[in-house]
């Protein structure tokens, strides 16, 4: 039974994602996202772009009407002049359209890169046959996301209808003197009250995205949640991809680089091939009877130690074949072997009796 209890406590999701969970959910499209952001981001756009393109719009409908009746309703209406009239109305009504269309999809990339970022995920719209399921759909229609959904329509129906009858109802003097107002009067007059309960709900709508988007992130992360047994899964296969130990293994021979070139200033002396070895030694009989390789390099790393060593006056010898076969003896951190005491002798007593040093002594 207590088997049973800790299984079912490991199987539950009770942690929170972690940074390669959050990575997969989002190359398939799961993120925390609000249709209503984008909803209200486009309705506002839309009636703020009727601020500045309104006079154009009302222009470009009163040049429409006065062609139509001035013009084309004395045409003799043939199959030619039929398809001449719907191209003629066709472009009228793009020229009025299109910049609308246009500032909505302006409104619908920003509300998206607002929530997501930059994101393309093709898996998200790949056919899945189980959407087909109509017992999955079943579920889906009387799930408990469903009747939040509903709750939030019927919210937003209710605040926009009463936020726009409000601006209707403060306006109502207006209104009902319509019918002794001219025709142009009438036009600006609803195109006004148009603008208006636009924006008025617009705001009501952003304020209720806002919410929205709470909620989304708050199910999300609910929804890609872990359980202890994912962790570990997870831990397993990360460490068992090969790209991971490979930048791992990197990193290491980055510190044990740096850590090397760290010891090349404290070094008696510098063996060379002189291009492309270069096997730094330092000799301290308190840790070591024998001198021990506190660095070694080849090529480009053989160059940088010399140059490390030229900088702090680090005494540099050529000696070709004795370089060569102590790089491929020793290793850093290890005394040099017996078979290269005398010849290792004879350089540090050289550099030494140069810069007349003596072989450090550990005083700690």
């Amino acid at each position: 039974m207590l088997q049973l209890d800790l299984q079912y406590f490991a199987g539950e999701k009770t942690e929170k994602a972690t940074p390669k969970k959050r990575q997969d959910t989002r190359k398939k499209g799961q993120v925390a996202k609000s249709q209503d952001v984008n909803t209200a981001i486009i309705m506002l756009f839309v009636f703020l772009s009727f601020l500045f393109l309104g006079g154009f719009l009302l222009d470009r409908s009163l040049a429409v009407f006065t062609t139509v009746f001035g013009e084309y309703m004395l045409w003799e209406l043939t199959e030619a002049s039929a398809f001449t009239l719907f191209l003629e109305f066709l472009q009228q009504f793009a020229w009025m359209i299109v910049p609308v269309m246009l500032v909505a999809f302006v409104a619908a990339v920003i509300g998206n890169y607002i929530q997501v970022g930059v994101l393309f995920a093709p898996e998200s719209i790949k056919m899945k046959l189980e959407k087909l399921d109509p017992i999955k759909g079943a579920k889906r229609i009387f799930s408990w996301r469903a009747l939040v959904e509903l709750a939030k329509s019927f919210l937003k129906i209710t605040l926009i209808g009463v936020v726009t009858f409000a601006v209707l109802w403060l306006q109502i003097d207006e209104v009902l003197q319509l019918s002794l107002t001219s025709l142009g009067d009438i036009v600006s007059t609803l195109g006004l009250l148009t603008l208006q309960m636009g924006l008025a709900g617009s705001v009501v709508l952003i304020v209720l995205a806002v919410f929205d988007y709470l909620y989304q992130r708050f199910d999300h992360e609910k929804n890609i949640r872990m359980s202890k047994q994912d962790l570990k899964d997870e831990y397993k296969n990360t460490e068992g991809d090969p790209l991971i130990k490979s930048r791992i293994k990197q990193r290491q021979r980055e510190m044990a680089t740096r850590r090397m070139m760290q010891e090349v200033p404290d070094a008696d002396v510098v063996i060379t091939n002189p291009t492309h070895f270069a096997i730094v030694l330092k000799y301290d009989e308190e840790k070591s009877d024998a001198p021990y390789v506190v660095a070694k390099g080849a090529d480009f790393l053989a160059q940088k130690i010399k140059r490390i060593a030229s900088e702090n006056k680090i005494e540099m010898v050529e000696n070709r074949p004795l370089a060569r076969s102590l790089y491929e003896s020793t290793e850093i951190g290890q005394p040099i072997p017996e078979e290269f005491f005398k010849a290792v002798a004879e350089i540090l007593a050289y550099v030494y009796q140069t810069n007349n040093k003596t072989p450090r002594r550990n005083t700690k």
